[in-house]
């Protein structure tokens, strides 16, 4: 393996965290004995032109420095390709990260951990979801979420996460079931009146919220969260729970569990690892040991 590592920066995460974070990791990474290499896109479409080439010019990891849309900017590089991935959490969720069990608000740490899972060769293959030509870590949100993402996105004030507060009160106001057509599988279509559908190959987004909280990074498998129709006092009731799991005991929640799944609604955004993959309808699908994770 070379000892040219490249540090994938996205300056702009948690509010410039990114940029604060890369400089104590890229420290701890030379400290190891490798040479690093910083690289900073002029845009998404650009940074990830740039990490492709890293890996096709053999750089001996690809480790991510910023949030988990960070993180899903770098899997569009390193998986399948055998080069690993390491993390430098630095953003407002940290999904995967915390997944793992890596530092979340220590650069330095999370530098030293790739450094040593680099030096002892220790990595760990995870599966990672498809949805058509874009891979996945952690959930692919749909439905409710979703839709309170597509709002965020088209407001311009307020800033920052008081904005997606905002766009969630409006969706609430707006509340609907939504028709739903799923099949796992190549089974039968499942037609469902539901609030969301989530489709996780982790158990958790939005920086903690365990919507699909027995799926397992690698079992081979998707977990599929329905929350089914319900009220609006239901659905703030249930809600806090996500952080802890525990929804999926409540009456108006279901989980499937699937290699392939086909999801079908009219009107409905598909959101992986917070980021927006298309319209529905989408086939999601776990790949196994897709990538390799520096781990502690």
């Amino acid at each position: 393996m070379t000892s040219e590592i490249t540090l994938f920066v996205n300056p702009t995460a948690g509010r410039g965290r990114g940029a604060r974070a890369a400089l104590p990791a890229a420290a701890a990474l030379r400290d190891a004995g490798y040479t690093v290499r910083t690289l900073v896109g002029d845009d998404a479409a650009d940074a990830l032109v740039r990490a492709r080439a890293a890996v096709a010019e053999g750089t001996g990891a690809l480790v991510a420095v910023g949030g988990d849309g960070m993180v899903h900017l770098a899997l569009q590089a390193v998986a399948g390709t055998g080069t690993p991935l390491g993390l430098i959490p630095a953003g407002t969720g940290n999904d995967f990260a915390r997944a793992l069990g890596l530092p979340l608000r220590d650069p330095a740490a999370a530098g030293r951990t790739a450094a040593d899972a680099l030096t002892r060769g220790r990595t760990r293959a995870l599966d990672l979801g498809r949805a058509g030509d874009r891979w996945f870590a952690n959930v692919l949100a749909s439905g409710f979420d979703s839709r309170v993402n597509d709002r965020g996105n088209r407001m311009r004030l307020p800033v920052g996460r008081f904005r997606y507060d905002l766009a969630m009160l409006a969706e609430l106001a707006a509340l609907r079931p939504i028709p739903y057509r799923i099949t796992v599988d190549g089974g039968e279509v499942r037609e469902v009146e539901a609030t969301l559908v989530a489709v996780g190959n982790g158990p958790s987004y939005g920086g903690g919220m365990r919507v699909c909280h027995g799926a397992d990074l690698g079992d081979g498998l998707l977990d599929v969260t329905v929350v089914g129709a319900c009220t609006r006092t239901t659905l703030l009731r249930v809600f806090p729970t996500v952080y802890r799991g525990t929804h999926l005991g409540h009456p108006v929640v279901s989980v499937l569990r699937a290699t392939r799944v086909e999801l079908a609604a009219d009107g409905v955004t598909g959101y992986a690892d917070g980021e927006p993959v298309g319209p529905l309808p989408l086939t999601v699908r776990c790949v196994p040991a897709a990538v390799r994770v520096l781990t502690p």
